[in-house]
């Protein structure tokens, strides 16, 4: 078989641009498809011949174990999907030059080497291998075992010296800011040369005998680097020059301070993260490749998918251990809008060898991408692993292992050491979970970092209130994508794509919990999920200051499928993303039945609030007026009326307290008009309707509406905007299935 390839890519997309492949995310596709992942592939190419002191071929990604040949010589061989590959080749170059990459089956290399020996969920041979583990399948995702030259080739040319790295470390000091630049250069002579940097109106420079250098640069008054909703995010470009013209790096740096607070206190341990002395609740998600084919990401795709995380109102956004060290696209992104990056080392669910072929692997990789994601103020901390040190205590491991080093070696002792090496103004944490002690359960609640996955596997969503860690990494609830996406993805597929242990049977738990009936299945577990997402920011960000952190498992989807993401893999808002987007706000009010205030923000919130109790005709039995004075970055409880229905005012903000059961048959009348870009739906109750929502994306893939979930008392109005550029019909746009709410039965005069 031979056909067409694109670099950056992979095989399957190669396949499935030549026409040779169904899409393999598609229907039961998956299936047909694992044979790609046990054969080996070729890539062959011919470029001209160049003329230069000295040429390299340097690959940025090679998915993953790859013989690369130029001219019938073999250059060199790699293991690593997650490092940079530079072999100099100017001795073989011709005037016609045939280069070729031989992938063998990460499958058969793994297996080989025994990698289902070693404890993981999946049972999977991901352990032995450095490539993205979620490749090989996870609980959200299809097992597609990809190869191919997944980041950009280029021959280098160059002579005398050239930039190897740079690495600056930023420090705030008693007179201003510093800029310590470390650079290191490679040489083809021995002649004298120099290296120069400059920031923020501010240069340095000074020759480098051998092969290292550092310049200091001393900023007097930059503007400060903060997170969205702390302040401004003001960047400056930091440039390095060897000689007068020999290389040049250039980077965008922001001044700013970060730091791990995890004193301990009257509970146990705290965990908060603190930028220019400041703490900051991370209103957190979990970032997961948004491609499976992750080379098709592109850098407009990422500033869309950040762009949904910052509607959201999230400020943190963590890069779990079982996918990628992302581009510099990703933490450009994230730099210009103030998302913090919490950034995993590459290790997930599983226990990984410490033998010296891995151990190697491992080292280089991370000395790589410290050094290459440190210029990036948004990044403000280091991660060792995802729920390994959680899974050597809970899950077995030790009885499998028979002894053997299982990775605890790499987070406990080799990243702390890198990261200290080279990049001594960041913070590093061993794992999530973690307590920060061997001598304390990984998953203590009182320590550190905690998941939450009890709620998702075994309880109903009130059970988030049960709970308060000092710090939730990973807390989530599943629920469908949209329809149209379920549409085009999933179609008949057997499965439906459902890829959790008991995905369908806990779906249907969160059913039974809160409805009479499992009818209508796709749009309440939707509502599910969204509430369950409400249940629980709303407790951990009200828990402040003993919770500093709340990390939604997951953002994103890499296909089309049930998952705990509120953004599902056609890009397209769940309602659980209108949910996380209200629970997000700075400023907050809940019920749960207490009032909850919460003030993320610089400015006092006072005032008073108005909760009001109604039976389910809409009638008032009772209001009471209530004191609020919330200061800024804080939260407060107020016990107030309890009952089966409760609204609380304050400030223009509205909360709710429900029953599922017992709600009257919704009556409703509904209007539509177009409007600039698509429509207006107006709605008016008439009877008490809870969590009204738009579907649009049912008439239109591409349509998309501003608000969801919205409760209304008998009387109330609301209005959503619905963005289309096609011609939809008013009579659909105002009945069911495009509109929807959870009352039984909907009654549309």
């Amino acid at each position: 078989m031979e056909a067409p390839a694109t670099v950056p890519g992979c095989v399957h997309t190669d396949l499935l641009a030549a026409g040779l492949i169904e899409d393999p995310l598609l229907a039961d596709n998956e299936k047909t498809s694992q044979w790609i992942g046990w054969a080996d592939w070729e890539y062959r190419t011919v470029f001209p011949g160049v003329t230069a002191e000295q040429a390299d071929l340097v690959f940025h990604g090679l998915d993953t174990v790859a013989t690369i040949t130029l001219n019938g010589i073999v250059i060199g061989t790699t293991e690593n999907m997650h490092r940079t590959y530079r072999f100099p080749v100017r001795e073989l170059l011709r005037d016609s030059n045939e280069l070729s990459v031989h992938f063998a089956s990460a499958e058969r290399f793994a297996a080989d080497r025994g990698g289902e020996d070693w404890p993981n969920p999946f049972h999977r041979p991901y352990p032995v291998i450095r490539k993205n583990a979620c490749n090989f399948g996870w609980d959200w995702g299809p097992d597609l075992v990809t190869a191919g030259i997944w980041r950009p080739v280029e021959l280098h040319t160059w002579h005398t010296a050239r930039l190897d790295s740079v690495r600056p470390v930023v420090r705030r000091t008693g007179k201003g800011w510093s800029v310590a630049v470390a650079v290191e250069i490679a040489r083809a002579a021995d002649d004298e040369v120099t290296v120069s940097a400059d920031v923020a109106g501010v240069s340095a420079r000074t020759r480098i005998d051998g092969t290292t250098a550092e310049l200091v640069l001393e900023v007097a008054d930059p503007e400060v680097w903060w997170p969205v909703g702390h302040g401004e995010q003001p960047l400056y470009e930091l440039t390095v020059r060897l000689g007068d013209n020999l290389d040049v790096w250039r980077r965008r740096i922001g001044f700013r301070t970060v730091e791990l607070d995890t004193s301990p206190d009257e509970i146990g341990s705290r965990f908060v993260l603190k930028v220019n002395d400041k703490p900051v609740f991370a209103r957190g998600v979990n970032w997961i490749p948004d491609d499976v084919f992750v080379s098709r990401v592109t850098p407009q795709d990422y500033r869309e998918r950040l762009g949904q995380a910052l509607e959201a109102n999230v400020n943190l956004v963590r890069v779990w251990g079982g996918g990628l060290y992302e581009s510099d696209d990703f933490y450009d992104v994230c730099d210009e809008v103030g998302l913090l990056v919490w950034q995993d080392f590459l290790f997930a669910c599983a226990a990984y060898p410490e033998d010296k072929w891995l151990a190697g692997e491992v080292e280089a990789e991370a000395r790589e991408q410290i050094v290459r994601l440190a210029p990036h103020p948004s990044l403000v901390l280091w991660n060792g692993n995802n729920e390994n040190l959680w899974g050597y205590e809970d899950w077995g491991w030790p009885a499998q292992l028979q002894g053997r080093a299982w990775g605890a070696g790499y987070y406990l002792d080799l990243l702390p050491r890198l990261v200290a090496e080279l990049d001594p103004a960041r913070p590093y944490w061993a794992g999530s979970p973690w307590s920060g002690s061997q001598d304390l359960h990984p998953n203590d609640d009182r320590h550190g970092v905690s998941h939450l996955w009890d709620v998702w596997n075994d309880k109903d969503y009130l059970a988030y209130r049960d709970r308060t860690p000092r710090f939730a990494a990973e807390f989530g609830y599943q629920g469908p994508p949209a329809w149209s996406t379920v549409v085009r993805g999933i179609g008949d597929a057997a499965e439906g794509h459902q890829k959790a242990a008991d995905g369908h049977a806990k779906l249907a738990r969160g059913l039974t919990e809160h409805f009479r009936s499992p009818d209508d299945a796709h749009f309440r577990t939707q509502v599910v999920q969204a509430r369950a997402v409400r249940v629980g920011v709303e407790h951990l960000r009200a828990a402040r200051p003993t919770c500093m952190g709340a990390i939604w498992w997951q953002l994103n989807d890499c296909w089309a499928g049930p998952s705990w993401s509120v953004v599902d893999g056609d890009g397209r808002l769940k309602p659980a993303w209108y949910a996380l987007r209200d629970a997000y706000r700075p400023r907050l009010i809940g019920l749960d039945p207490d009032l909850v205030v919460v003030n993320d923000t610089d400015a006092p919130w006072t005032g008073t609030a108005t909760v009001t109790r109604y039976d389910l005709a809409g009638t008032v039995l009772e209001s009471v007026l209530v004191d609020v004075d919330c200061q800024p970055r804080s939260a407060l409880r107020i016990p107030t009326l309890t009952s089966a229905f409760v609204r609380a005012t304050f400030d223009g903000e509205t909360a709710d307290w429900l029953p599922d059961l017992g709600l009257p048959v919704a009556r409703l009348t509904a209007s539509c008009v177009p409007a600039p870009g698509g429509y207006v739906v107006e709605v008016k109750a008439h009877t008490l309707l809870r969590e009204l929502c738009l579907f649009p994306d049912r008439l239109d893939p591409a349509a998309t509406v501003d608000t969801m979930l919205v409760t209304l008392l008998p009387e109330e109005q609301t209005r959503f905007t619905v963005r289309s550029g096609k011609a939809l019909a008013a009579a659909d746009l105002t009945t069911a299935p495009v509109l929807r709410c959870v009352n039984d039965g909907l009654s549309i005069p």
